[in-house]
Parts: structure tokens; C-alpha cells; sequence
């Protein structure tokens, strides 16, 4: 058993502390989850954990303290709700009480692989699987880092408990993940769910990282042979993670990263993908990382631990944790140059955008700034038709800032380093959902190698109508049909009316910047009816 102490004990605030598990093995973790009953071990050797009743985060219970000089700082409103400090401070002393006490596991890592950016973060936790969950998803510090680790910022998870007195309080309910930003610590109760400390962290980087002029961004990376390198933004479902797995280019990283002078850089020092309908033809990488010292969520298996991975009786949003190093061609170092070419992914359900777009740098502000995808019939009681869904920056959950302050970080950046920008349709053609067909991985592969190589820009390109978007005639060996979407629709008209339809959608959703003036006035860049 590891008998390192962490640095800084006496300051957690923690009274009549038990046995602290400091930083960890992966075989000690996986032997303290086995026996506490926390996991389950499956056929590959990978440990599965529940997260309990809840199985994603709790957007509606996320807080941040009231007080300047952060206040002056985020855009209040839905996201980023006010907490008052003197809530905050019963909440923290709620989240002490808990872990006093205890057996805690306090496990240092690094957010960030940039010198000049990265952040020092120190995770208290009571539960083994969730010191997992960390030692996966962050920088694991070296030996040497760990002796001098001071922590930027403490994250106190203390999901054994609940805040009895919410309604008092005026709050959403007895779940709470609070930030105090002046403090540099963050309170987690109520829920047990991994991502909640995965993201807090993200959303605290895209608050310090912006005011230091560098971008954060909700997207995967990874680079050519040649150094070029390749960012891809989209919301879940839309195909990041799998798309940027590539085995011809190394992963820098598959969903949060930031730009700063060096280039582009990971936040994280692991994968956390989701695994419903995993299979190994299809996803080769990710299947092949799901191994020891892994860790899966709320899968299904048999007695002996044979992953079910078609059964999402748990939750459709069953996942799978792991050390970067498990996918065989990943950046050592996990950052890269300044990128060559972005792009963003859409799984459009109305079978409306083509499956590639070139897009100008005002329509690149315009999309990013959307951040568009759409849910498709039955996922919800009650949906019969696709649902469009907007998320700004295609994170928008995450940003502590107005989206614009990210959007003019990118838009400079763009300028500044000369980027190729890219719409890609990873959703429905010939089609809405149910009538029309998904676009194939083999054709969306096509369309990602023709950009990454370049050979998209031979192309001849047409103008859509109303969404006047850039598409090529012709494209290696994709049926041209599919290019222009009005070409792969039997009923044209039926497909000016969904395309219509649409374009309503998206010019509605952008009336929400009509405030910021002409700095962003880039509504002109969107369809147009």
C-alpha cells in the first residue's frame, strides 16, 4: 500500500481524518473498489462501476459564488446560476462534515499539458471508484511533481451526502456542485456521477483560460504525420470521439482542449467515451482501450462479466473511462501545433445540411456560435419528430463566459494562423430521421480524409440555396447524389419544406446575440429565407 502523504493535509479543512489513500496504483484502486463492493471486474480485466441514480450530471444544480471580482467575470443565467456566499459556506461546511472523519483518497493531477497553461488540481474523495475516475481522465503528475504538488484549485466530492435544507436555500434541488472562484474550490454533493468533476474542471479552464487570451475549447484533436493538425468540435452523438480515433494520425486528446501561443493542447489525460452499441468492427481504438485499469459505467454484464454493450436498460449513457495510453497512436505529450483544419460535427436529423461544407470565416463565427445538432424521434416521451438542439461554442453547458468572448478568441485565431473551417453532417440523408438513412462511417471517413488531405480544396463547388453553404460536385468515391442533400431527397418539395424549417430554427436561435452588436452581427453568415 502507497505510504506517500500528500502536501498540505492540515489545510483541507477536514477534522479526525482516517486512512489517506494519496495518489494511488491503479492495482491498489482496483483492490480497494473490488472489496468495498464498488465494482465489478469483467472479462478484459476492466472495472465496472454505478453511478447511482444518477447516470449523467445535474446541469440545473451547478453554482457559482456571488462575489467580485468572478461576479463582473460570467454571464449569469441558466448555465451559470448565482449561489450566495453565505450558502456557499454552509454548504462547504455540510461537504467537511461529511468527509471528516473517513478513509479519504486525495489524488493530485494536472489539468492541462501546456507549461505556460496547465493547472495543478487536487481531488478529495471518499469513494475509490471516483479516485478512479480521476486518475484516468487527468495528467497523472511524475513521482517528482508529486513531491513538491501544490494544488491551484481543490475539488471536495462528498456525493454521501445531501443538502436537507434546498428549498431553504432556493435552490434546484439536494444535489449541489458549487464553484467558488475567489477560493479556488469546488463542492460536490448529492451525486455520485463521475462527469461532474471531469467537466467542473473544464468549466473552471474555460474561465481562467479566456481572461489570459487563450481558448478553451469542447472538442477533440489529433495530428498527421506531417504535423497537421486537426480539431474536431461537436455536441454528443455527432461522432468526436470516434471520427478523431483515427489509426493514421496520433490523438492528442478527444474532448477538451486549448489554444494558446504554443498551439494546441489537452486538458486531460484520458478518453471517456460513451459505449452504447460498441462494437469492435466499427470502433476498433476504443473497443481495444476497454482493459485493465479502465473503468465502464453502468454497463450491463453477465456472472461471469461479459459486457452487454446493446443493453442500455441502466442508461443509454453507458461510458468507459481510460488512460490515453490505451489508444495505441496517441500524443506522447499531448499537444501539437497550431491547427491546419476544423471541424465542425452536426448529426443533423432533418436530413438538411450536406455531409460536407466549406465554410468562410463568418460562417464558421456563425456555426460555432449555433453549435447545432438535433435529437432524433423516440429518444424522449412524446418526440415524434427530430428536435433541433443548439449549444453554443457546441459546449455551451461548460462556459462560465458569454459565448461571444470564445467565439472572438476563435475568430482571431482563424485570422491569425490561416484555418480551414468544415461543416460535417454525421446525421440523416435522403431523409429525416425515420424516412431517410444515416450517412455512413465509411463516407463520413471519405469526407474527413479529403479534408485532412487536402484534396477537398480540387474540388469544384456548388452554392446551396438558403443555407448557402460551400459543397463539393464531386468527391473521391461518394455517390455525388449525396453531396447536395436536395439531390438525395425523392420529394424536392418536401425537402424545401424540412430545409425550411430549419433554417427557421437556426435564424430564431441567433436572435439571442442580437445585442452585442456589429462585433458579432454575423446572422448574414446563416441561412437565409
Amino acid at each position: 500500500m502507497s505510504t506517500k502523504t500528500p502536501n498540505g493535509l492540515d489545510k483541507l479543512g477536514l477534522k479526525d481524518i482516517g486512512d489517506v489513500y494519496y495518489n494511488l496504483s491503479y492495482d491498489e484502486l482496483q483492490a480497494h473498489e473490488v472489496e468495498a463492493g464498488e465494482c465489478k471486474i469483467s472479462t478484459t480485466g476492466t472495472a465496472m462501476c454505478d453511478t447511482g441514480i444518477f447516470t449523467g450530471r445535474s446541469p440545473k444544480d451547478k453554482y457559482f459564488v456571488d462575489q467580485p471580482p468572478s461576479n463582473q467575470h460570467i454571464a449569469w443565467g441558466n448555465v451559470n446560476k448565482k449561489i450566495d456566499k453565505k450558502i456557499y459556506e454552509e454548504l462547504l461546511d455540510l461537504t467537511l462534515t461529511q468527509l471528516s472523519g473517513k478513509n479519504i483518497y486525495v489524488t493530485d493531477v494536472f489539468a492541462g499539458a501546456s507549461a505556460e497553461s496547465k493547472r495543478s488540481v487536487r481531488f478529495i474523495t471518499e469513494v475509490a471508484w471516483q479516485a478512479h475516475f480521476v486518475k484516468n481522465m487527468f495528467i497523472r503528475p511524475t513521482e517528482e511533481e508529486l513531491e513538491t504538488f501544490e494544488p491551484d484549485f481543490t475539488v471536495y466530492n462528498a456525493c454521501k451526502t445531501v443538502d436537507e435544507k434546498y428549498k431553504e436555500h432556493g435552490m434546484n434541488s439536494d444535489v449541489y456542485v458549487v464553484f467558488n472562484i475567489e477560493d479556488n474550490i469546488s463542492i460536490i454533493g448529492g451525486t455520485w456521477y463521475g462527469g461532474e468533476m471531469k467537466k467542473g474542471i473544464f468549466s473552471m479552464m474555460n474561465y481562467w483560460l479566456p481572461l489570459e487570451g487563450k481558448l478553451s475549447m469542447h472538442c477533440s484533436a489529433n495530428v498527421g504525420k506531417d504535423d497537421d493538425v486537426c480539431l474536431f468540435f461537436g455536441l454528443s452523438g455527432t461522432g468526436k470521439t470516434t471520427l478523431s480515433t483515427d489509426p493514421h494520425r496520433a490523438l492528442i486528446g478527444d474532448d477538451e482542449h486549448g489554444w494558446d501561443d504554443e498551439g494546441v493542447f489537452n486538458f486531460e489525460g484520458g478518453c471517456y467515451a460513451k459505449v452504447i452499441n460498441l462494437d469492435a468492427k466499427s470502433e476498433p481504438e476504443i473497443y481495444g482501450a476497454i482493459v485493465k485499469d479502465a473503468l465502464l459505467e453502468n454497463v450491463v454484464a453477465d456472472e461471469d462479466g461479459e459486457v452487454d454493450y446493446t443493453n442500455g436498460s441502466k442508461t443509454e449513457n453507458t461510458r468507459v473511462s481510460y488512460p490515453i495510453e490505451h489508444i495505441q497512436n496517441h500524443k506522447t505529450d499531448l499537444q501539437a501545433g497550431h491547427p491546419n483544419n476544423i471541424i465542425f460535427l452536426t448529426a443533423d436529423a432533418f436530413g438538411v445540411l450536406p455531409p460536407v461544407s466549406k465554410l468562410s470565416k463568418e460562417q464558421a463565427m456563425y456555426y460555432f456560435l449555433s453549435g447545432y445538432t438535433a435529437k432524433v424521434a423516440g429518444t424522449e416521451r412524446g418526440i415524434t419528430e427530430p428536435v433541433a438542439t443548439f449549444s453554443a461554442c457546441f459546449g455551451e453547458a461548460f462556459l462560465p463566459l458569454h459565448p461571444t468572448d470564445y467565439a472572438k478568441l476563435l475568430g482571431e485565431k482563424i485570422d491569425q494562423h490561416d484555418v480551414s473551417v468544415y461543416l460535417v453532417n454525421t446525421g440523416w440523408t435522403g431523409g429525416a430521421y425515420g424516412v431517410g438513412k444515416r450517412m455512413s462511417i465509411k463516407d463520413t471517413r471519405a469526407c474527413i480524409n479529403a479534408i485532412l488531405d487536402g484534396s477537398i480544396k480540387e474540388s469544384e463547388f456548388d452554392t446551396t440555396r438558403t443555407f448557402r453553404l460551400q459543397v463539393p460536385k464531386t468527391l473521391g468515391d461518394i455517390e455525388p447524389s449525396l453531396l447536395n442533400p436536395r439531390n438525395a431527397w425523392p420529394d424536392k418539395e418536401e425537402f424545401d419544406t424540412q430545409r425550411d424549417k430549419l433554417a427557421a430554427m437556426f435564424i430564431e436561435n441567433f436572435h439571442r446575440y442580437d445585442d452585442k452588436g456589429g462585433e458579432f452581427d454575423y446572422a448574414s453568415a446563416g441561412p437565409q429565407l
